[in-house]
């Protein structure tokens, strides 16, 4: 039989060496809870964000137009200023820069999103110029009607 020679705290050293191991997994489940958390959030406020110009918008009961690409924002705030985008622009200079950005892509869908205090003119004007330099794809947005509210049909037949 053998006899250990010694104090004994190198068997002690050497057993809490041979116990002590590195951890060689990642512990992932932190990091997918993290993700989802993200996701969530990110998903509840991407439908929040809209073009950063505030407006007034007119209500109507007209339908939803559904599309696949993204359009492009023309808006026309109540002071009369035009925006492209959050990119306010002076109407000579709406048109070539509409052509820059679409890379004169003539299909591309234009909304214009006027505030109601706007004359209806300045608008229209908006629209003909668009129209001229060939984007027949511009639209008008709108707000729906709010629940209860009466549209504006209803409000003219009072």
């Amino acid at each position: 039989m053998a006899i250990p020679v010694g104090n004994g705290s190198a068997t002690r050293q050497g057993r809490r060496m041979a116990r002590y191991r590195p951890m060689s997994e990642i512990n992932v489940t932190p990091f997918v809870d993290v993700m989802l958390v993200l996701l969530v959030v990110f998903m509840i406020t991407a439908p929040l964000l809209t073009v950063g110009v505030p407006v007034d918008l007119p209500e109507t009961a007209a339908s939803r137009m559904v599309g696949q690409d993204e359009p492009l924002v023309i808006t026309v705030r109540a002071d009369g200023a035009v925006y492209i985008q959050d990119t306010e622009i002076e109407l000579p200079r709406l048109i070539p820069r509409l052509a820059a950005i679409t890379e004169n892509k003539k299909d591309t869908r234009i909304f214009v999103r006027g505030d109601k205090a706007v004359p209806y003119g300045r608008v229209m004007e908006i629209m003909g110029s668009v129209n001229l330099a060939g984007f027949r794809r511009v639209a008008l947005i709108t707000q729906l009607p709010r629940e209860g509210e009466a549209g504006p049909s209803d409000r003219a037949e009072r």
